[in-house]
């Protein structure tokens, strides 16, 4: 192989004869130089692509990250929410879990239950062998169990509430409802309608009952609530207590030698409103009872064998 060298300033050549080794190595280098840029330029092509993908690749793992933390942040605020809603639906159960144990004790006291029988106060006591259930708690499931709890109490209070109405107007009749007689202690001395007068010894009408007792300042009972309507001394009655029971029915207690109560209180049924005595037109201690329905007088016997309600 012969290589020949121009000058090109002054114009002489100059051939250089290749022989042997130096022969091999030209021809290997003259071929190999494009394989080599062939082979470096993919070189630089893959990693350039390898930077791409890489680069691409971390970017979708970034949006899945954002996502996933959006979605647990979305997650945690809902969690945060239901746990709020259900503190406040807690918060009011123990509320009305309040009410219905006032309202107990109430018809409880209504309706003369012996004490300790329905204690309203405390826990309620039960028991039993533990078995620890291996079901986990589902949040849907509590969900559920606080809202038939709820169902429930709304069941239990509006039954309650309309025993409570039954009661409270039985107990108001039976507090209205004449019945009794207006002293513990005595006998009755004279009956309702016509008698010999004790002072004239002439027939006359007697408007009510007499009851007579060993001495006077015996308690004088009214045999119903009501209100005190006349309290002093009047014509004939001596002191006299007068009670509007409501309804049409009006009691007098008369002769009393001490008044216990005023015009305007209230009084309940078998609340003591005077004391026996043998004031005004009386020949001795007793106490006279008049029985008054539509401002009619009536005959007090018939309400002083009622039985008591």
């Amino acid at each position: 192989m012969k290589l020949i060298l121009v000058d090109q300033q002054h114009g002489h050549t100059k051939t250089i004869v290749l022989k042997g080794w130096m022969k091999g190595f030209l021809s290997l280098c003259l071929l190999g130089a494009p394989v080599a840029l062939g082979y470096v330029g993919f070189q630089l092509a893959a990693t350039h692509t390898s930077a791409v993908s890489i680069h691409s690749v971390a970017e979708d793992w970034e949006k899945q990250l954002q996502q996933q933390l959006s979605q647990l942040a979305s997650a945690k605020l809902d969690s945060e929410q239901q746990i709020e809603a259900l503190t406040i639906r807690l918060a009011m159960l123990q509320a009305r879990l309040l009410r219905l144990d006032a309202m107990g004790e109430r018809i409880t006291d209504i309706a003369g239950l012996e004490d300790g029988e329905f204690d309203f106060s405390g826990p309620v006591p039960m028991g039993g062998p533990y078995n620890e259930s291996q079901a986990p708690v589902d949040r849907t499931q509590l969900i559920a169990a606080v809202g038939q709890l709820e169902q429930q109490l709304d069941n239990r209070q509006d039954q309650l509430e309309i025993l409570e109405r039954i009661l409270v107007e039985q107990h108001n009749q039976s507090e209205v409802f004449l019945a009794g007689r207006p002293i513990e202690e005595g006998w009755m001395s004279s009956r309702f309608g016509q008698r010999n007068d004790p002072f004239t010894g002439r027939r006359a009408f007697h408007s009510g009952v007499d009851f007579a007792t060993r001495s006077a300042g015996a308690n004088i009972n009214s045999v119903a609530s009501g209100v005190i309507t006349w309290s002093g001394d009047r014509s004939g009655y001596g002191l006299m207590v007068e009670v509007n029971h409501g309804n049409g029915y009006i009691t007098r207690y008369a002769h009393a030698q001490e008044l216990l109560a005023d015009v305007g209180d209230i009084v309940k049924k078998g609340e003591t409103i005077a004391l026996v005595g043998s004031t005004g037109r009386s020949t001795g201690p007793h106490v006279h009872f008049e029985v008054y329905k539509n401002g009619r007088v009536v005959d007090p016997a018939s309400y002083i064998n009622r039985t008591v309600r």
